[in-house]
């Protein structure tokens, strides 16, 4: 049977109440048809009532109309079976407003599952068969439901376009190609797009390669994230111990100061109340002579007045109470004072190491990928203001202007004697020790001048190859006459010659210490990486002849560095 311009689905001939396809057919008066055997058990439940309804629109008959079967559409029943009945599509296979909708279907659209990059339509599942039985639609090009067929149409020649112009890296059809992009450099689409598929391979290959990468750089955030909390949880634990401890020993002192107060309390009171006792003996003793004497004053017998006399005037010898002196208050004022004062010296030792601690804290610094400065205004937000410590000047340079310059003299100093002084090397220290990020810049004039950073503990006595910088593993040295990197006796040379203006950056926490030539543009000299255990200071250093191998420092008088004001 064909179906011409008419599409009959499963549901138009199948039962309301089994909801399966019709068997044996009736239709009732009403124009709705059911199974015969469905209907009859629907109005034999209705038995009894005298009144019998449609199951679908309601209508009442009365009385149970005869049911006869519908031989037309039983016929029509079994013809559709033979040839196939499709169930109607579920609504989700309809084309919704952001699908690509089947160009072929009338009425409500299909769902597209392919789009025909030849036929530059779009096919639902049904309407996609040919394109698999019949031959010559085996060979187009298949792809994807695309709203954007028609953009492979060239607007000038309306045909499809498949080839591409390198010349003009765009798309276009044949005749563009004998026309406007004559002479130009095309090729099919497809061959263009093999080339660049491989490409695009690389392209993956070097996006995945960075995908672990950054895989591996989180896994090193996320234990980096443990490695902290467990290092901070440590610290925290460490530190309520010592607090502890530290409040324990306050408390401990106290407890000392209150059982001193309490035994000098003790021993005081216990004088007081014995001259106390003693004192009032005396005066019990005083009022009974003075009730003698009383007495005496009445005896009328002269005789016997002065035979008494002499034995109860005598008075023993008295108490000396010309050392006491009432202090309400004021006995143990000078304890008092010497705990407020040894309060307050603690609380200025707290308020000294607390800034150190706060220091300490704030220096913990993650700094896995984070990108150096590129320009010199973003090196100069990390700029330093740097002196010199005249403790460890060695005896012929001399500090000027604030201890940022230091220059070559002919003849000693007037420093005093100090054990941080450089005894045998042309150099001095920074008083800045420098942790976390930080910048700085140097001018020099004059030859062999060195720009080094070096941890505290660098020898000061030793000869060159002992405590000259660069010469051992606890410094850094930028020999800007050889234009060379030296760390514990070993050169790297540096491509870049330093100009007279030197600039040094150093990230502590990162284990990086660059050393740049300034000018219009910042030119990278040498950078250094590794871990830096201890705090660095500045070190600048005026000789030159222990790394030309002469075996002595050579220096000429007036050569100078100075620390430059970048703020």
């Amino acid at each position: 049977m064909e179906q011409k311009g008419v599409q009959l689905d499963r549901e138009t001939f199948s039962c309301s109440i089994c909801l399966d396809l019709l068997k044996d057919p009736v239709t009732l008066p009403c124009g709705h048809s059911y199974c015969m055997e469905c209907i009859k058990v629907h109005w034999d439940g209705q038995d009894g009532t005298g009144v019998y309804s449609c199951p679908q629109c309601r209508k009442r008959f009365i009385p149970r109309p005869v049911l006869v079967k519908n031989t037309m559409l039983a016929a029509l029943v079994e013809e559709l079976k033979k040839t196939g009945l499709q169930a109607a599509p579920a609504d989700h296979c309809y084309a919704g407003p952001e699908d690509v909708a089947c160009d072929v279907c009338t009425g409500r659209k299909l769902k597209a599952v392919k789009s025909c990059l030849f036929c530059l339509a779009s096919y639902c599942e049904k309407h996609l068969q040919r394109h698999y039985d019949v031959a010559p639609l085996k060979k187009h090009k298949l792809v994807n439901p695309s709203k954007k067929l028609q953009e492979n149409i060239c607007s000038l020649h309306d045909e499809v376009m498949k080839m591409f112009c390198r010349t003009d890296r765009q798309i276009i059809c044949y005749l563009c190609s004998v026309d406007e992009h004559k002479d130009h450099d095309t090729v099919s689409a497809a061959a263009e797009r093999t080339e660049r598929q491989r490409e695009l391979e690389g392209s993956r290959g070097n996006v995945q390669q960075k995908i672990q990468d950054r895989q591996k750089d989180v896994k090193l955030l996320q234990q980096e994230v443990e490695d902290i909390n467990q290092s901070a949880e440590k610290t925290l634990e460490g530190n309520e111990k010592l607090f502890t401890q530290l409040m324990s020993l306050l408390q401990e002192r106290s407890r000392d100061v209150k059982q001193e107060v309490r035994s000098q309390q003790e021993t005081q009171v216990s004088r007081v109340k014995e001259l106390q006792e003693k004192l009032e003996q005396e005066i019990a003793e005083l009022k009974r002579k003075d009730a003698e004497l009383e007495q005496l004053s009445h005896t009328e017998d002269h005789n016997e007045f002065l035979h008494n006399y002499p034995s109860v005037s005598a008075l023993s010898e008295p108490t000396d109470s010309s050392s006491i002196h009432i202090r309400p208050l004021t006995y143990f004022q000078d304890v008092t004072a010497a705990v407020s004062e040894a309060r307050d010296k603690l609380q200025q030792v707290l308020d000294e190491e607390w800034k150190k601690i706060s220091v300490s804290v704030k220096e913990v610094d993650v700094l896995l990928s984070q990108p150096g400065p590129k320009t010199r205004a973003g090196f100069l937000r990390y700029s330093q203001e740097i002196t010199l410590d005249p403790n460890t000047a060695y005896r012929q340079m001399l500090l000027s202007d604030g201890n940022r310059k230091v220059t070559v003299m002919d003849q000693n100093q007037s420093y005093s004697d100090h054990p941080d002084r450089f005894s045998r090397c042309w150099q001095v220290l920074s008083r800045e020790s420098l942790t976390g990020r930080c910048y700085f810049e140097v001018e020099m004039r004059g030859i062999g001048v060195e720009v080094a950073v070096a941890y505290k503990n660098i020898n000061r006595t030793g000869s060159g190859m002992e405590s000259g910088f660069g010469f051992n593993n606890k410094s850094w040295s930028l020999d800007c006459f050889n234009n060379s990197l030296w760390f514990n006796n070993i050169k790297t040379p540096v491509s870049v010659p330093p100009s007279s203006r030197v600039g040094v950056y150093l990230d502590h926490s990162a284990g990086t210490l660059s050393f740049y030539r300034v000018s219009e543009t910042m030119t990278l000299l040498h950078r250094v990486q590794t871990t830096f255990t201890q705090p660095l200071h500045v070190g600048l250093g005026l000789e030159f002849g222990f790394r030309l191998g002469f075996g002595l420092g050579i220096v000429s008088v007036g050569n100078s560095a100075e620390f430059c004001k970048l703020k």
